[in-house]
């Protein structure tokens, strides 16, 4: 009975806990207050992936009800369909070219701009970086356009007209799209990935670089032996993070450059754009949550997968 009533007088209650990290806790809330209301709020939704539910009707709220059950009819949809193969391939490949490629050019930009001494010309930098990372997709779209279009682009009128080369109908042309997507992509995203990366380099201790430059360590090996080594713990989880999206796709990136071009659908439609067609052309709202399911399950299966593996080699660098 002592040693019970010890540990209850023991363990700090909840209240005393808000009233000594009131403002830690108030900091938290706006945040915790939009994770559930669009992640935890919304989990009833999943049932209808599992429903014969048409977006065109009266009232979707007494839809969802009174639907009828199909199971996994609406899966069958997707699987089934002759351009699963092609939507799933471009899906993990670009996907996979994002992840690797992309935290590459963001590390060695980072390990750049750090090694730049003047604060002016950093600030002008990562200010360039950003830029692109806060314009949308249809002003990004519209920009390229303006270089790609086939009668007045300044690639075909500027550059290629002058040298006598033949004009290259670009929103027709399926093999050079892989190569725009995944430029448009690094230079969306890529300030913003720096940005964190400079961070987590700004937080090396400076005694690491003074102990290694005593021992006659050039720049070069430092950023060897001591930058790319610290910076491996966010690398990782930045690879995890982008591994549980890999069958998710940044709609507007496949959906608006391309122009809705169907030439293009070969190598431009992936799971996203597919279904939002669907979605638009017969207004079944389960086939489109079925999908959805599908690509939060399989990212969810991915994520542990890569965690468990990179847990084997390296607990410490693990997530969970």
């Amino acid at each position: 009975m002592s040693k019970a009533g010890n540990r209850v007088k023991s363990s700090p209650s909840f209240v005393r806990e808000f009233n000594k990290n009131k403002s830690l806790f108030l900091m938290v809330l706006p945040g915790a207050l939009l994770f559930f209301l669009f992640s935890y709020l919304p989990m009833p939704g999943v049932l209808i992936a599992f429903k014969d539910m048409k977006f065109f009707s009266s009232n979707l709220f007494v839809n969802f009800f009174n639907s009828e059950w199909v199971l996994f009819e609406n899966f069958k949809f997707f699987i089934n369909s002759p351009d699963a193969w092609i939507i799933t391939r471009n899906t993990i490949s670009y996907n996979l070219a994002f992840i690797v490629l992309g935290n590459i050019f963001a590390v060695a930009l980072a390990i750049l701009l750090d090694e730049i001494k003047s604060k002016y010309f950093v600030k002008a930098y990562q200010s360039a970086l950003l830029l692109p990372y806060i314009l949308s997709w249809i002003i990004l779209s519209y920009i390229l356009y303006a270089f790609l279009s086939p009668d007045l682009g300044f690639i075909n009128k500027s550059i290629l007209e002058p040298l006598g080369l033949p004009s290259v109908m670009w929103y027709s042309e399926t093999k050079y799209w892989p190569y725009i997507l995944f430029l448009l992509n690094t230079i969306k995203y890529t300030g913003y990935n720096t940005i964190i990366y400079l961070a987590a380099i700004a937080a090396i201790d400076e005694s690491y670089y003074e102990a290694a430059a005593i021992d006659g360590a050039n720049k070069l090996q430092q950023i060897r032996k001591i930058t790319v080594p610290m910076l491996s713990g966010i690398v990782i989880v930045m690879i995890l993070l982008g591994v549980g999206r890999i069958f998710n796709s940044d709609f507007g990136l496949f959906f608006l450059t391309p122009m809705e071009s169907g030439a293009l659908f070969n190598v431009t439609n992936v799971i996203d754009t597919y279904v939002f067609r669907a979605l638009r052309g017969t207004g079944d709202i389960g086939m489109s949550a079925a999908a959805g399911l599908y690509q939060s399950a399989m990212g969810f299966i991915c994520i542990i997968t890569v965690n468990w593996i990179i847990k084997r080699y390296d607990p410490e660098k693990a997530i969970f």
